[in-house]
């Protein structure tokens, strides 16, 4: 199963497309399985299908070994003139976002996993970020969340630091954070703001006084294939 550790420098590219049906969902998510089960491309290593929870809509989070070849990629005819148009039918936004793996923590210490094998419940959120600010909300959403060790419930917590996009202008930090439920999830946000820790208070604070916009959802995933399978 894929893995993600701050140690691997090749390059992490999260695809999350919105939708505004159920059953636009499920076109989404074969069109994807069947993109990735065929998948060959040179310099790609892994691609990871999560279905909506929330809100309808996919996510895919692909490994490649570095920009170069996910650009050969995109430069194809097929990605131009098959795979985005179908995409475009079934989608209300498409972002296609290249990023960096600049932090992880675990509760178990061990590596961070992602699987269908797997039970958790995905959380993936987009924070947008002035330019000058990017390195400040990774360092806000990183090492200062240690205290999530604490929140029953919680698997493990990853920082991406956005490197370039297409669908999205700006700078931009993602959170990825697995949980053992929806309800662990669900708690964890409804703790009262007088019965938060101190630590999470002040990184929930700077947090907010850096980030220009975030957009979230829940996720399932569902699929997964890597090189060679």
């Amino acid at each position: 199963m894929p893995k993600i550790s701050a140690e691997d420098k090749n390059l992490t590219v999260l695809n999350i497309f919105t939708t505004d049906a159920p059953e636009k969902q499920e076109g989404l998510l074969g069109a994807m399985r069947e993109i990735v089960d065929a998948a060959a491309y040179p310099g790609w290593m892994s691609s990871t299908v999560h279905a909506g929870v929330d809100k309808p809509g996919t996510a895919n989070f692909i490994q490649w070994r570095s920009q170069a070849d996910l650009e050969d990629r995109y430069e194809e005819e097929e990605f131009e003139h098959r795979t985005l148009p179908l995409f475009g039918e079934l989608t209300t936004s498409i972002r296609l976002l290249q990023n960096e793996i600049a932090y992880t923590q675990t509760k178990s210490g061990d590596g961070v996993e992602i699987s269908p094998a797997r039970a958790d419940h995905t959380v993936i959120a987009v924070f947008g970020v002035e330019e000058k600010n990017q390195d400040a909300l990774v360092d806000s959403m990183g090492p200062s969340m240690k205290f999530l060790d604490d929140v029953p419930g919680f698997v493990s917590h990853t920082v991406l630091k956005g490197i370039a996009a297409r669908g999205l202008e700006g700078s931009f930090v993602i959170s990825y954070s697995q949980w053992e439920s929806k309800e662990a999830w669900d708690a964890y946000l409804a703790v009262p703001q007088d019965e938060k820790p101190a630590a999470r208070q002040a990184t929930e604070r700077r947090t907010a006084s850096l980030m220009t916009s975030v957009d979230s959802n829940t996720y399932q995933v569902v699929h997964t294939r890597a090189a060679g399978q």
